[in-house]
């Protein structure tokens, strides 16, 4: 989004953006869903959170696939005309990326609006609901910000290698049925 202030003339005076970022999910929402709907009224305690397929948040393809890109071509064009852009997000998935360097509001070119829900109490209106809550702002510069999510933490690659090699003795442990055709014409 495109956030504009403008004059009592209506002249945009200033502009700035906002980007909502959203999560990828993986696992199968559909199923579900589908089985509920063939009987609401017996399923609608159903908790299928052992199921094959559930689902669960992709924070890594949803910085990776989805922020990262953003970022880059929308935050650098911006970056590039002085102007300020606002993430908001969920509070699970800035907890995934890796720690970024604050600075104080008035130096910021991303302000990151954290938000989770939170559940209503007896004390709050509408109590028992869950209601989307801003619950942190961070301030950060473009480019150290951008630098810190692009960059890789890579582990020791020992550990890699040691990865694979467990991998390779589980194929290895069942080896494949090989044949050999004594007279193949």
């Amino acid at each position: 989004m495109v956030l504009v202030a403008y004059d009592d003339s209506g002249k945009v005076i200033d502009f700035g953006a906002l980007e909502i970022q959203a999560v990828y999910i993986s696992g199968n929402v559909r199923e579900p869903f589908e089985y509920y709907m063939s009987d609401p009224q017996s399923r609608a305690s159903m908790d299928w959170s052992k199921e094959p397929n559930y689902p669960r948040p992709d924070y890594l393809s949803s910085s990776r696939k989805r922020l990262v890109p953003q970022l880059v071509y929308k935050g650098g064009i911006l970056h590039s005309w002085k102007k300020k852009i606002a993430v908001a997000l969920n509070r699970s998935f800035f907890a995934t990326l890796p720690a970024l360097k604050q600075v104080p509001k008035g130096e910021a070119d991303i302000t990151w609006l954290i938000y989770d829900l939170k559940l209503h109490t007896e004390e709050d209106p509408g109590p028992g609901r869950y209601y989307l809550t801003k619950v942190d702002e961070v301030f950060t510069e473009f480019e150290p910000a951008l630098l810190s999510i692009t960059t890789p933490l890579p582990g020791k690659m020992e550990d890699f290698i040691k990865l694979l090699q467990e991998k390779l003795d589980e194929q290895l442990e069942t080896p494949p049925m090989n044949q050999t055709i004594e007279r193949p014409f």
